[in-house]
């Protein structure tokens, strides 16, 4: 009995084999089926997390641009200029480009009017002493210049440009160095120091006004007159004529020709404007002291006009001397009978006297 059970509790060696084979594969596929389930769960988990952070990111803030800053309120009254700036600027304006057109007379008269508004208006002061330098007449520049430097710095550039030509005087342009500017010169119209446009033939270079004392005489006043030949003309004396009026003032009202002794003298000695130089005549006015006083009508009125190669003298008369007062001036240079040239001192005399463009006119 006993040696039948010990040899059916014997077991085969394969059989241990296969068993350790079978507990081999059973733990390969536990272990197998443990990772895959493992690596689902954790991919599940991963995109779980990430669904949840895409939701949960806060939303992406775009920068915000500040609205551009309103410009400040401008009241009514500031945007507007007063009625007194106005009307300056208006005039001044309007002389500037009488003056550019060479209308000097009508220029000073805008400014002047403007100088009614506001009398220390640096920049109306200015262009008036501008336009006494283009008409030659420095002293009164140097009077308007003098008057924006008393005003002191505070009058700022103007006082700067006024102190620049009182010390330096009246700039000189340059002149061209190319042929091509040269004949863009000779090419521009020609004006007179007054800005009076000159004819094609003649024109007024200068005039210089000189008062020598004189016991004997009220005003003993000289007009040095330079008159030219434009460039490239040729002139016949014969045909050249120059009238020169003075005017006198009748009890500071009246306007009218002068009583007193007018004579002139060539101080260029051809004046027939064979050279290019100017050819200079001085007029000379003299008012002689008295105490006589005579009717109107019995004023005899003078003036000298002017042909080179004659001798002339104005007519003279003492009578009613003591009721005239000297105003000023008007010179006119005709060639062939046709104005050259115009200038006149002071200037509103041409409003009272506008000169005839032909002597045949007169």
């Amino acid at each position: 009995m006993r040696t039948l059970l010990s040899r059916a509790i014997q077991v085969d060696p394969t059989f241990h084999i296969g068993l350790s084979l079978i507990v081999i594969l059973a733990v390969a596929e536990i272990f197998a089926a443990t990772s895959y389930y493992v690596g689902r769960t954790r991919a599940a988990r991963v995109s779980a997390q990430s669904a949840a952070a895409t939701v949960t990111r806060a939303p992406q803030v775009l920068p915000t641009v500040a609205p551009a800053a309103a410009p400040p309120a401008i009241s009514p009254a500031a945007a507007l200029p007063s009625p007194s700036q106005s009307l300056v600027n208006q005039l001044l304006r309007e002389g500037i480009e009488s003056r550019d057109r060479g209308d000097t007379t009508i220029a000073l008269a805008r400014f002047e009017e403007a100088l009614d508004s506001e009398p220390n208006n640096t920049a109306v002061l200015g262009e008036i002493a501008k336009t006494y330098e283009s008409m030659q007449l420095l002293d009164r520049a140097n009077e308007t210049w003098r008057r924006i430097q008393e005003m002191g710095p505070s009058a700022g550039a103007a006082y700067e440009l006024a102190d620049r030509r009182l010390k330096l005087g009246v700039p000189v342009t340059g002149t061209t160095e190319s042929g091509v500017a040269a004949a863009s010169v000779d090419a521009a119209p020609h004006n007179d120091i007054g800005g009076n446009r000159n004819g094609l033939v003649m024109g007024i270079s200068e005039v210089k006004t000189t008062e020598a004392p004189d016991p004997d005489a009220e005003k003993n006043l000289t007009l040095q007159i330079g008159i030219k030949k434009q460039p490239g003309a040729t002139i016949d004396h014969t045909k050249v004529k120059i009238l020169v009026e003075f005017y006198d003032t009748v009890g500071d009202k009246d306007i009218k020709l002068t009583n007193a002794d007018v004579n002139y003298e060539w101080l260029t000695p051809k004046h027939d404007w064979s050279e290019t130089n100017p050819e200079v005549l001085s007029v000379r006015y003299v008012r002689a002291k008295t105490a006589g006083v005579s009717p109107e009508s019995s004023l005899s009125e003078a003036a000298a006009t002017v042909r080179p190669g004659q001798k002339t003298r104005g007519k003279s008369s003492a009578a009613d001397s003591g009721q005239r007062k000297y105003l000023g001036y008007i010179i006119r240079v005709y060639y062939d009978d046709d104005l050259q040239a115009v200038q006149a001192e002071p200037s509103r005399l041409l409003q009272h006297f506008p000169p005839s463009k032909s002597t045949l006119a007169q």
